[in-house]
């Protein structure tokens, strides 16, 4: 008898796993454009779908599962290092470790500012901007004026935005930092916008319009600000009402500092994952730099970790920056999976749940794959959206308990992307009332 039974459940497993594979491969949407997808039950070691696993594809935002995993190895979940220091007599010399929490509009940390009013000293800010290229490898020039890519720095400040923002019924917007109301600029409304908020290209310089028609409407726009050293430090001096000046002096770098904890990194892996936000995404990997030899380099935290963390996936990952704005990031479904399972390994799954996106509850995907009425979240997984390229990878909870692994990478597709997630949204239902 219990063979017998054992028999059917086979079968009956057999037959969900290929009617998978059918509701993929025969796809009227999927076979637009180049799909990669694999399906892992990582309790029975099996691969449940296997479609060009092996293949290299652009993952856009899921970049930031490489970036989480190294950062979380290597700075852990509690208080990252904000600060690198030196007393020297009279003067307090510091600098910037690329921890992102400074005064930003979402994190609202003032550790960094609380110490330095506490300082009797001189204060001195060593730039070591110049380790950072504001930009990623492959990103657009004409990117300066959108907060997906907001300039990476040494010592951010304000999270290196200005957030143009109001509250439905205000009359007017509030600007934050306020430092920056004064000098905006009032231009005619264009188009069919109630509301624009725009940067001059070369200069810390913002135009803006805003119709009748937005009285009664909120909005919440953030627009980079052009980062330097002498920027940064007329922002703390205005902060802190006491003067900072900048130094460059390379022979202080050779010396080992006192550091300053300020956030926990737990706040920011989850900000950063939930709503895929690029700039803390770069900013990880430069105090994960800093963590390995008191420098900043996106280049050496990424090849720390594929020699160090990441040598035992199935393919070498093809990685530039830590948010995937880049279209030279190119990694495969089955490295992605192999990547998902050293994280159900090392982080604990309430941690994931609280890190990830959930299907229709928060994030990304707070408007998709959502579960049945009344029960809890059965996706939590990370997006990935670039022209062309689409992407979830992450965890699947099936009614029947169990966690399946998945990777779906979407590139090179001329439809929409809410045709790509209809259809996804189908398919990973299906595994998780089935299988």
């Amino acid at each position: 008898m219990r063979n017998t039974l054992l028999f059917i459940l086979l079968i009956f497993s057999s037959c969900t796993v290929q009617k998978i594979n059918k509701s993929i491969t025969k796809s009227h949407v999927f076979d637009k454009g180049h799909l990669g997808f694999m399906l892992v039950d990582p309790d029975k070691d099996k691969v449940l779908v296997d479609i060009n696993s092996d293949k290299y594809f652009i993952p856009a935002s899921n970049t930031k599962l490489f970036t989480f995993y190294t950062s979380y190895t290597i700075l852990g979940d509690s208080l990252v290092n904000g600060l690198n220091y030196l007393e020297k007599g009279d003067s307090l010399i510091f600098w910037g470790t690329g921890e992102p929490s400074l005064l930003h509009p979402d994190l609202k940390n003032t550790t960094t500012i609380d110490f330095l009013k506490s300082q009797n000293r001189k204060l001195y800010l060593l730039d070591n901007f110049d380790q950072v290229e504001p930009f990623g490898p492959g990103w657009s020039w004409d990117w300066y004026n959108s907060y997906y890519a907001a300039e990476r720095s040494a010592l951010p400040v304000y999270g290196d935005i200005v957030r143009f923002a109001k509250s439905e019924g205000d009359s007017t917007f509030s600007v934050y930092p306020t430092r920056f109301k004064p000098s905006m600029n009032l231009i005619e409304p264009r188009g069919t916008s109630s509301s624009s908020f725009r940067r001059d290209h070369l200069e810390n310089r913002f135009s803006y319009f805003v119709t009748s028609e937005a009285t009664d409407k909120r909005f919440e726009t953030d627009i980079p600000f052009i980062t330097s050293a002498d920027f940064a430090a007329k922002l703390l001096s205005e902060e802190l009402e006491k003067d900072v000046t900048v130094i460059r002096n390379l022979s202080y770098f050779s010396q080992q500092p006192k550091k300053l904890l300020t956030v926990a990194a737990d706040s920011i892996y989850s900000q950063m994952m939930k709503i895929s936000d690029n700039f803390l995404a770069e900013q990880l990997l430069l105090l994960v730099s800093d963590q390995l030899d008191n420098k900043l380099s996106t280049a050496d935290a990424i090849a720390y970790s594929k020699e160090n963390l990441l040598s035992d996936l199935p393919d070498e990952p093809i990685w530039v920056d830590g948010s995937g704005l880049s279209s030279k990031n190119m990694f495969t479904p089955r490295s992605i999976i192999a990547l998902l399972g050293k994280i159900r390994t090392e982080v604990p799954l309430e941690k994931i749940k609280a890190y990830f996106p959930a299907g229709g509850e928060s994030g990304t995907i707070r408007n998709w794959y959502p579960s049945d009425p009344g029960q809890p979240p059965y996706i939590y997984a990370k997006t990935g959206t670039l022209s062309m390229s689409n992407a979830l990878s992450g965890y699947l909870l099936t009614k029947s308990g169990k966690i399946l692994h998945f990777s779906c990478l979407m590139n090179n597709y001329v439809i929409s992307g809410n045709e790509l997630k209809t259809e996804l949204t189908k398919v990973l239902y299906y595994i998780h009332d089935k299988y």
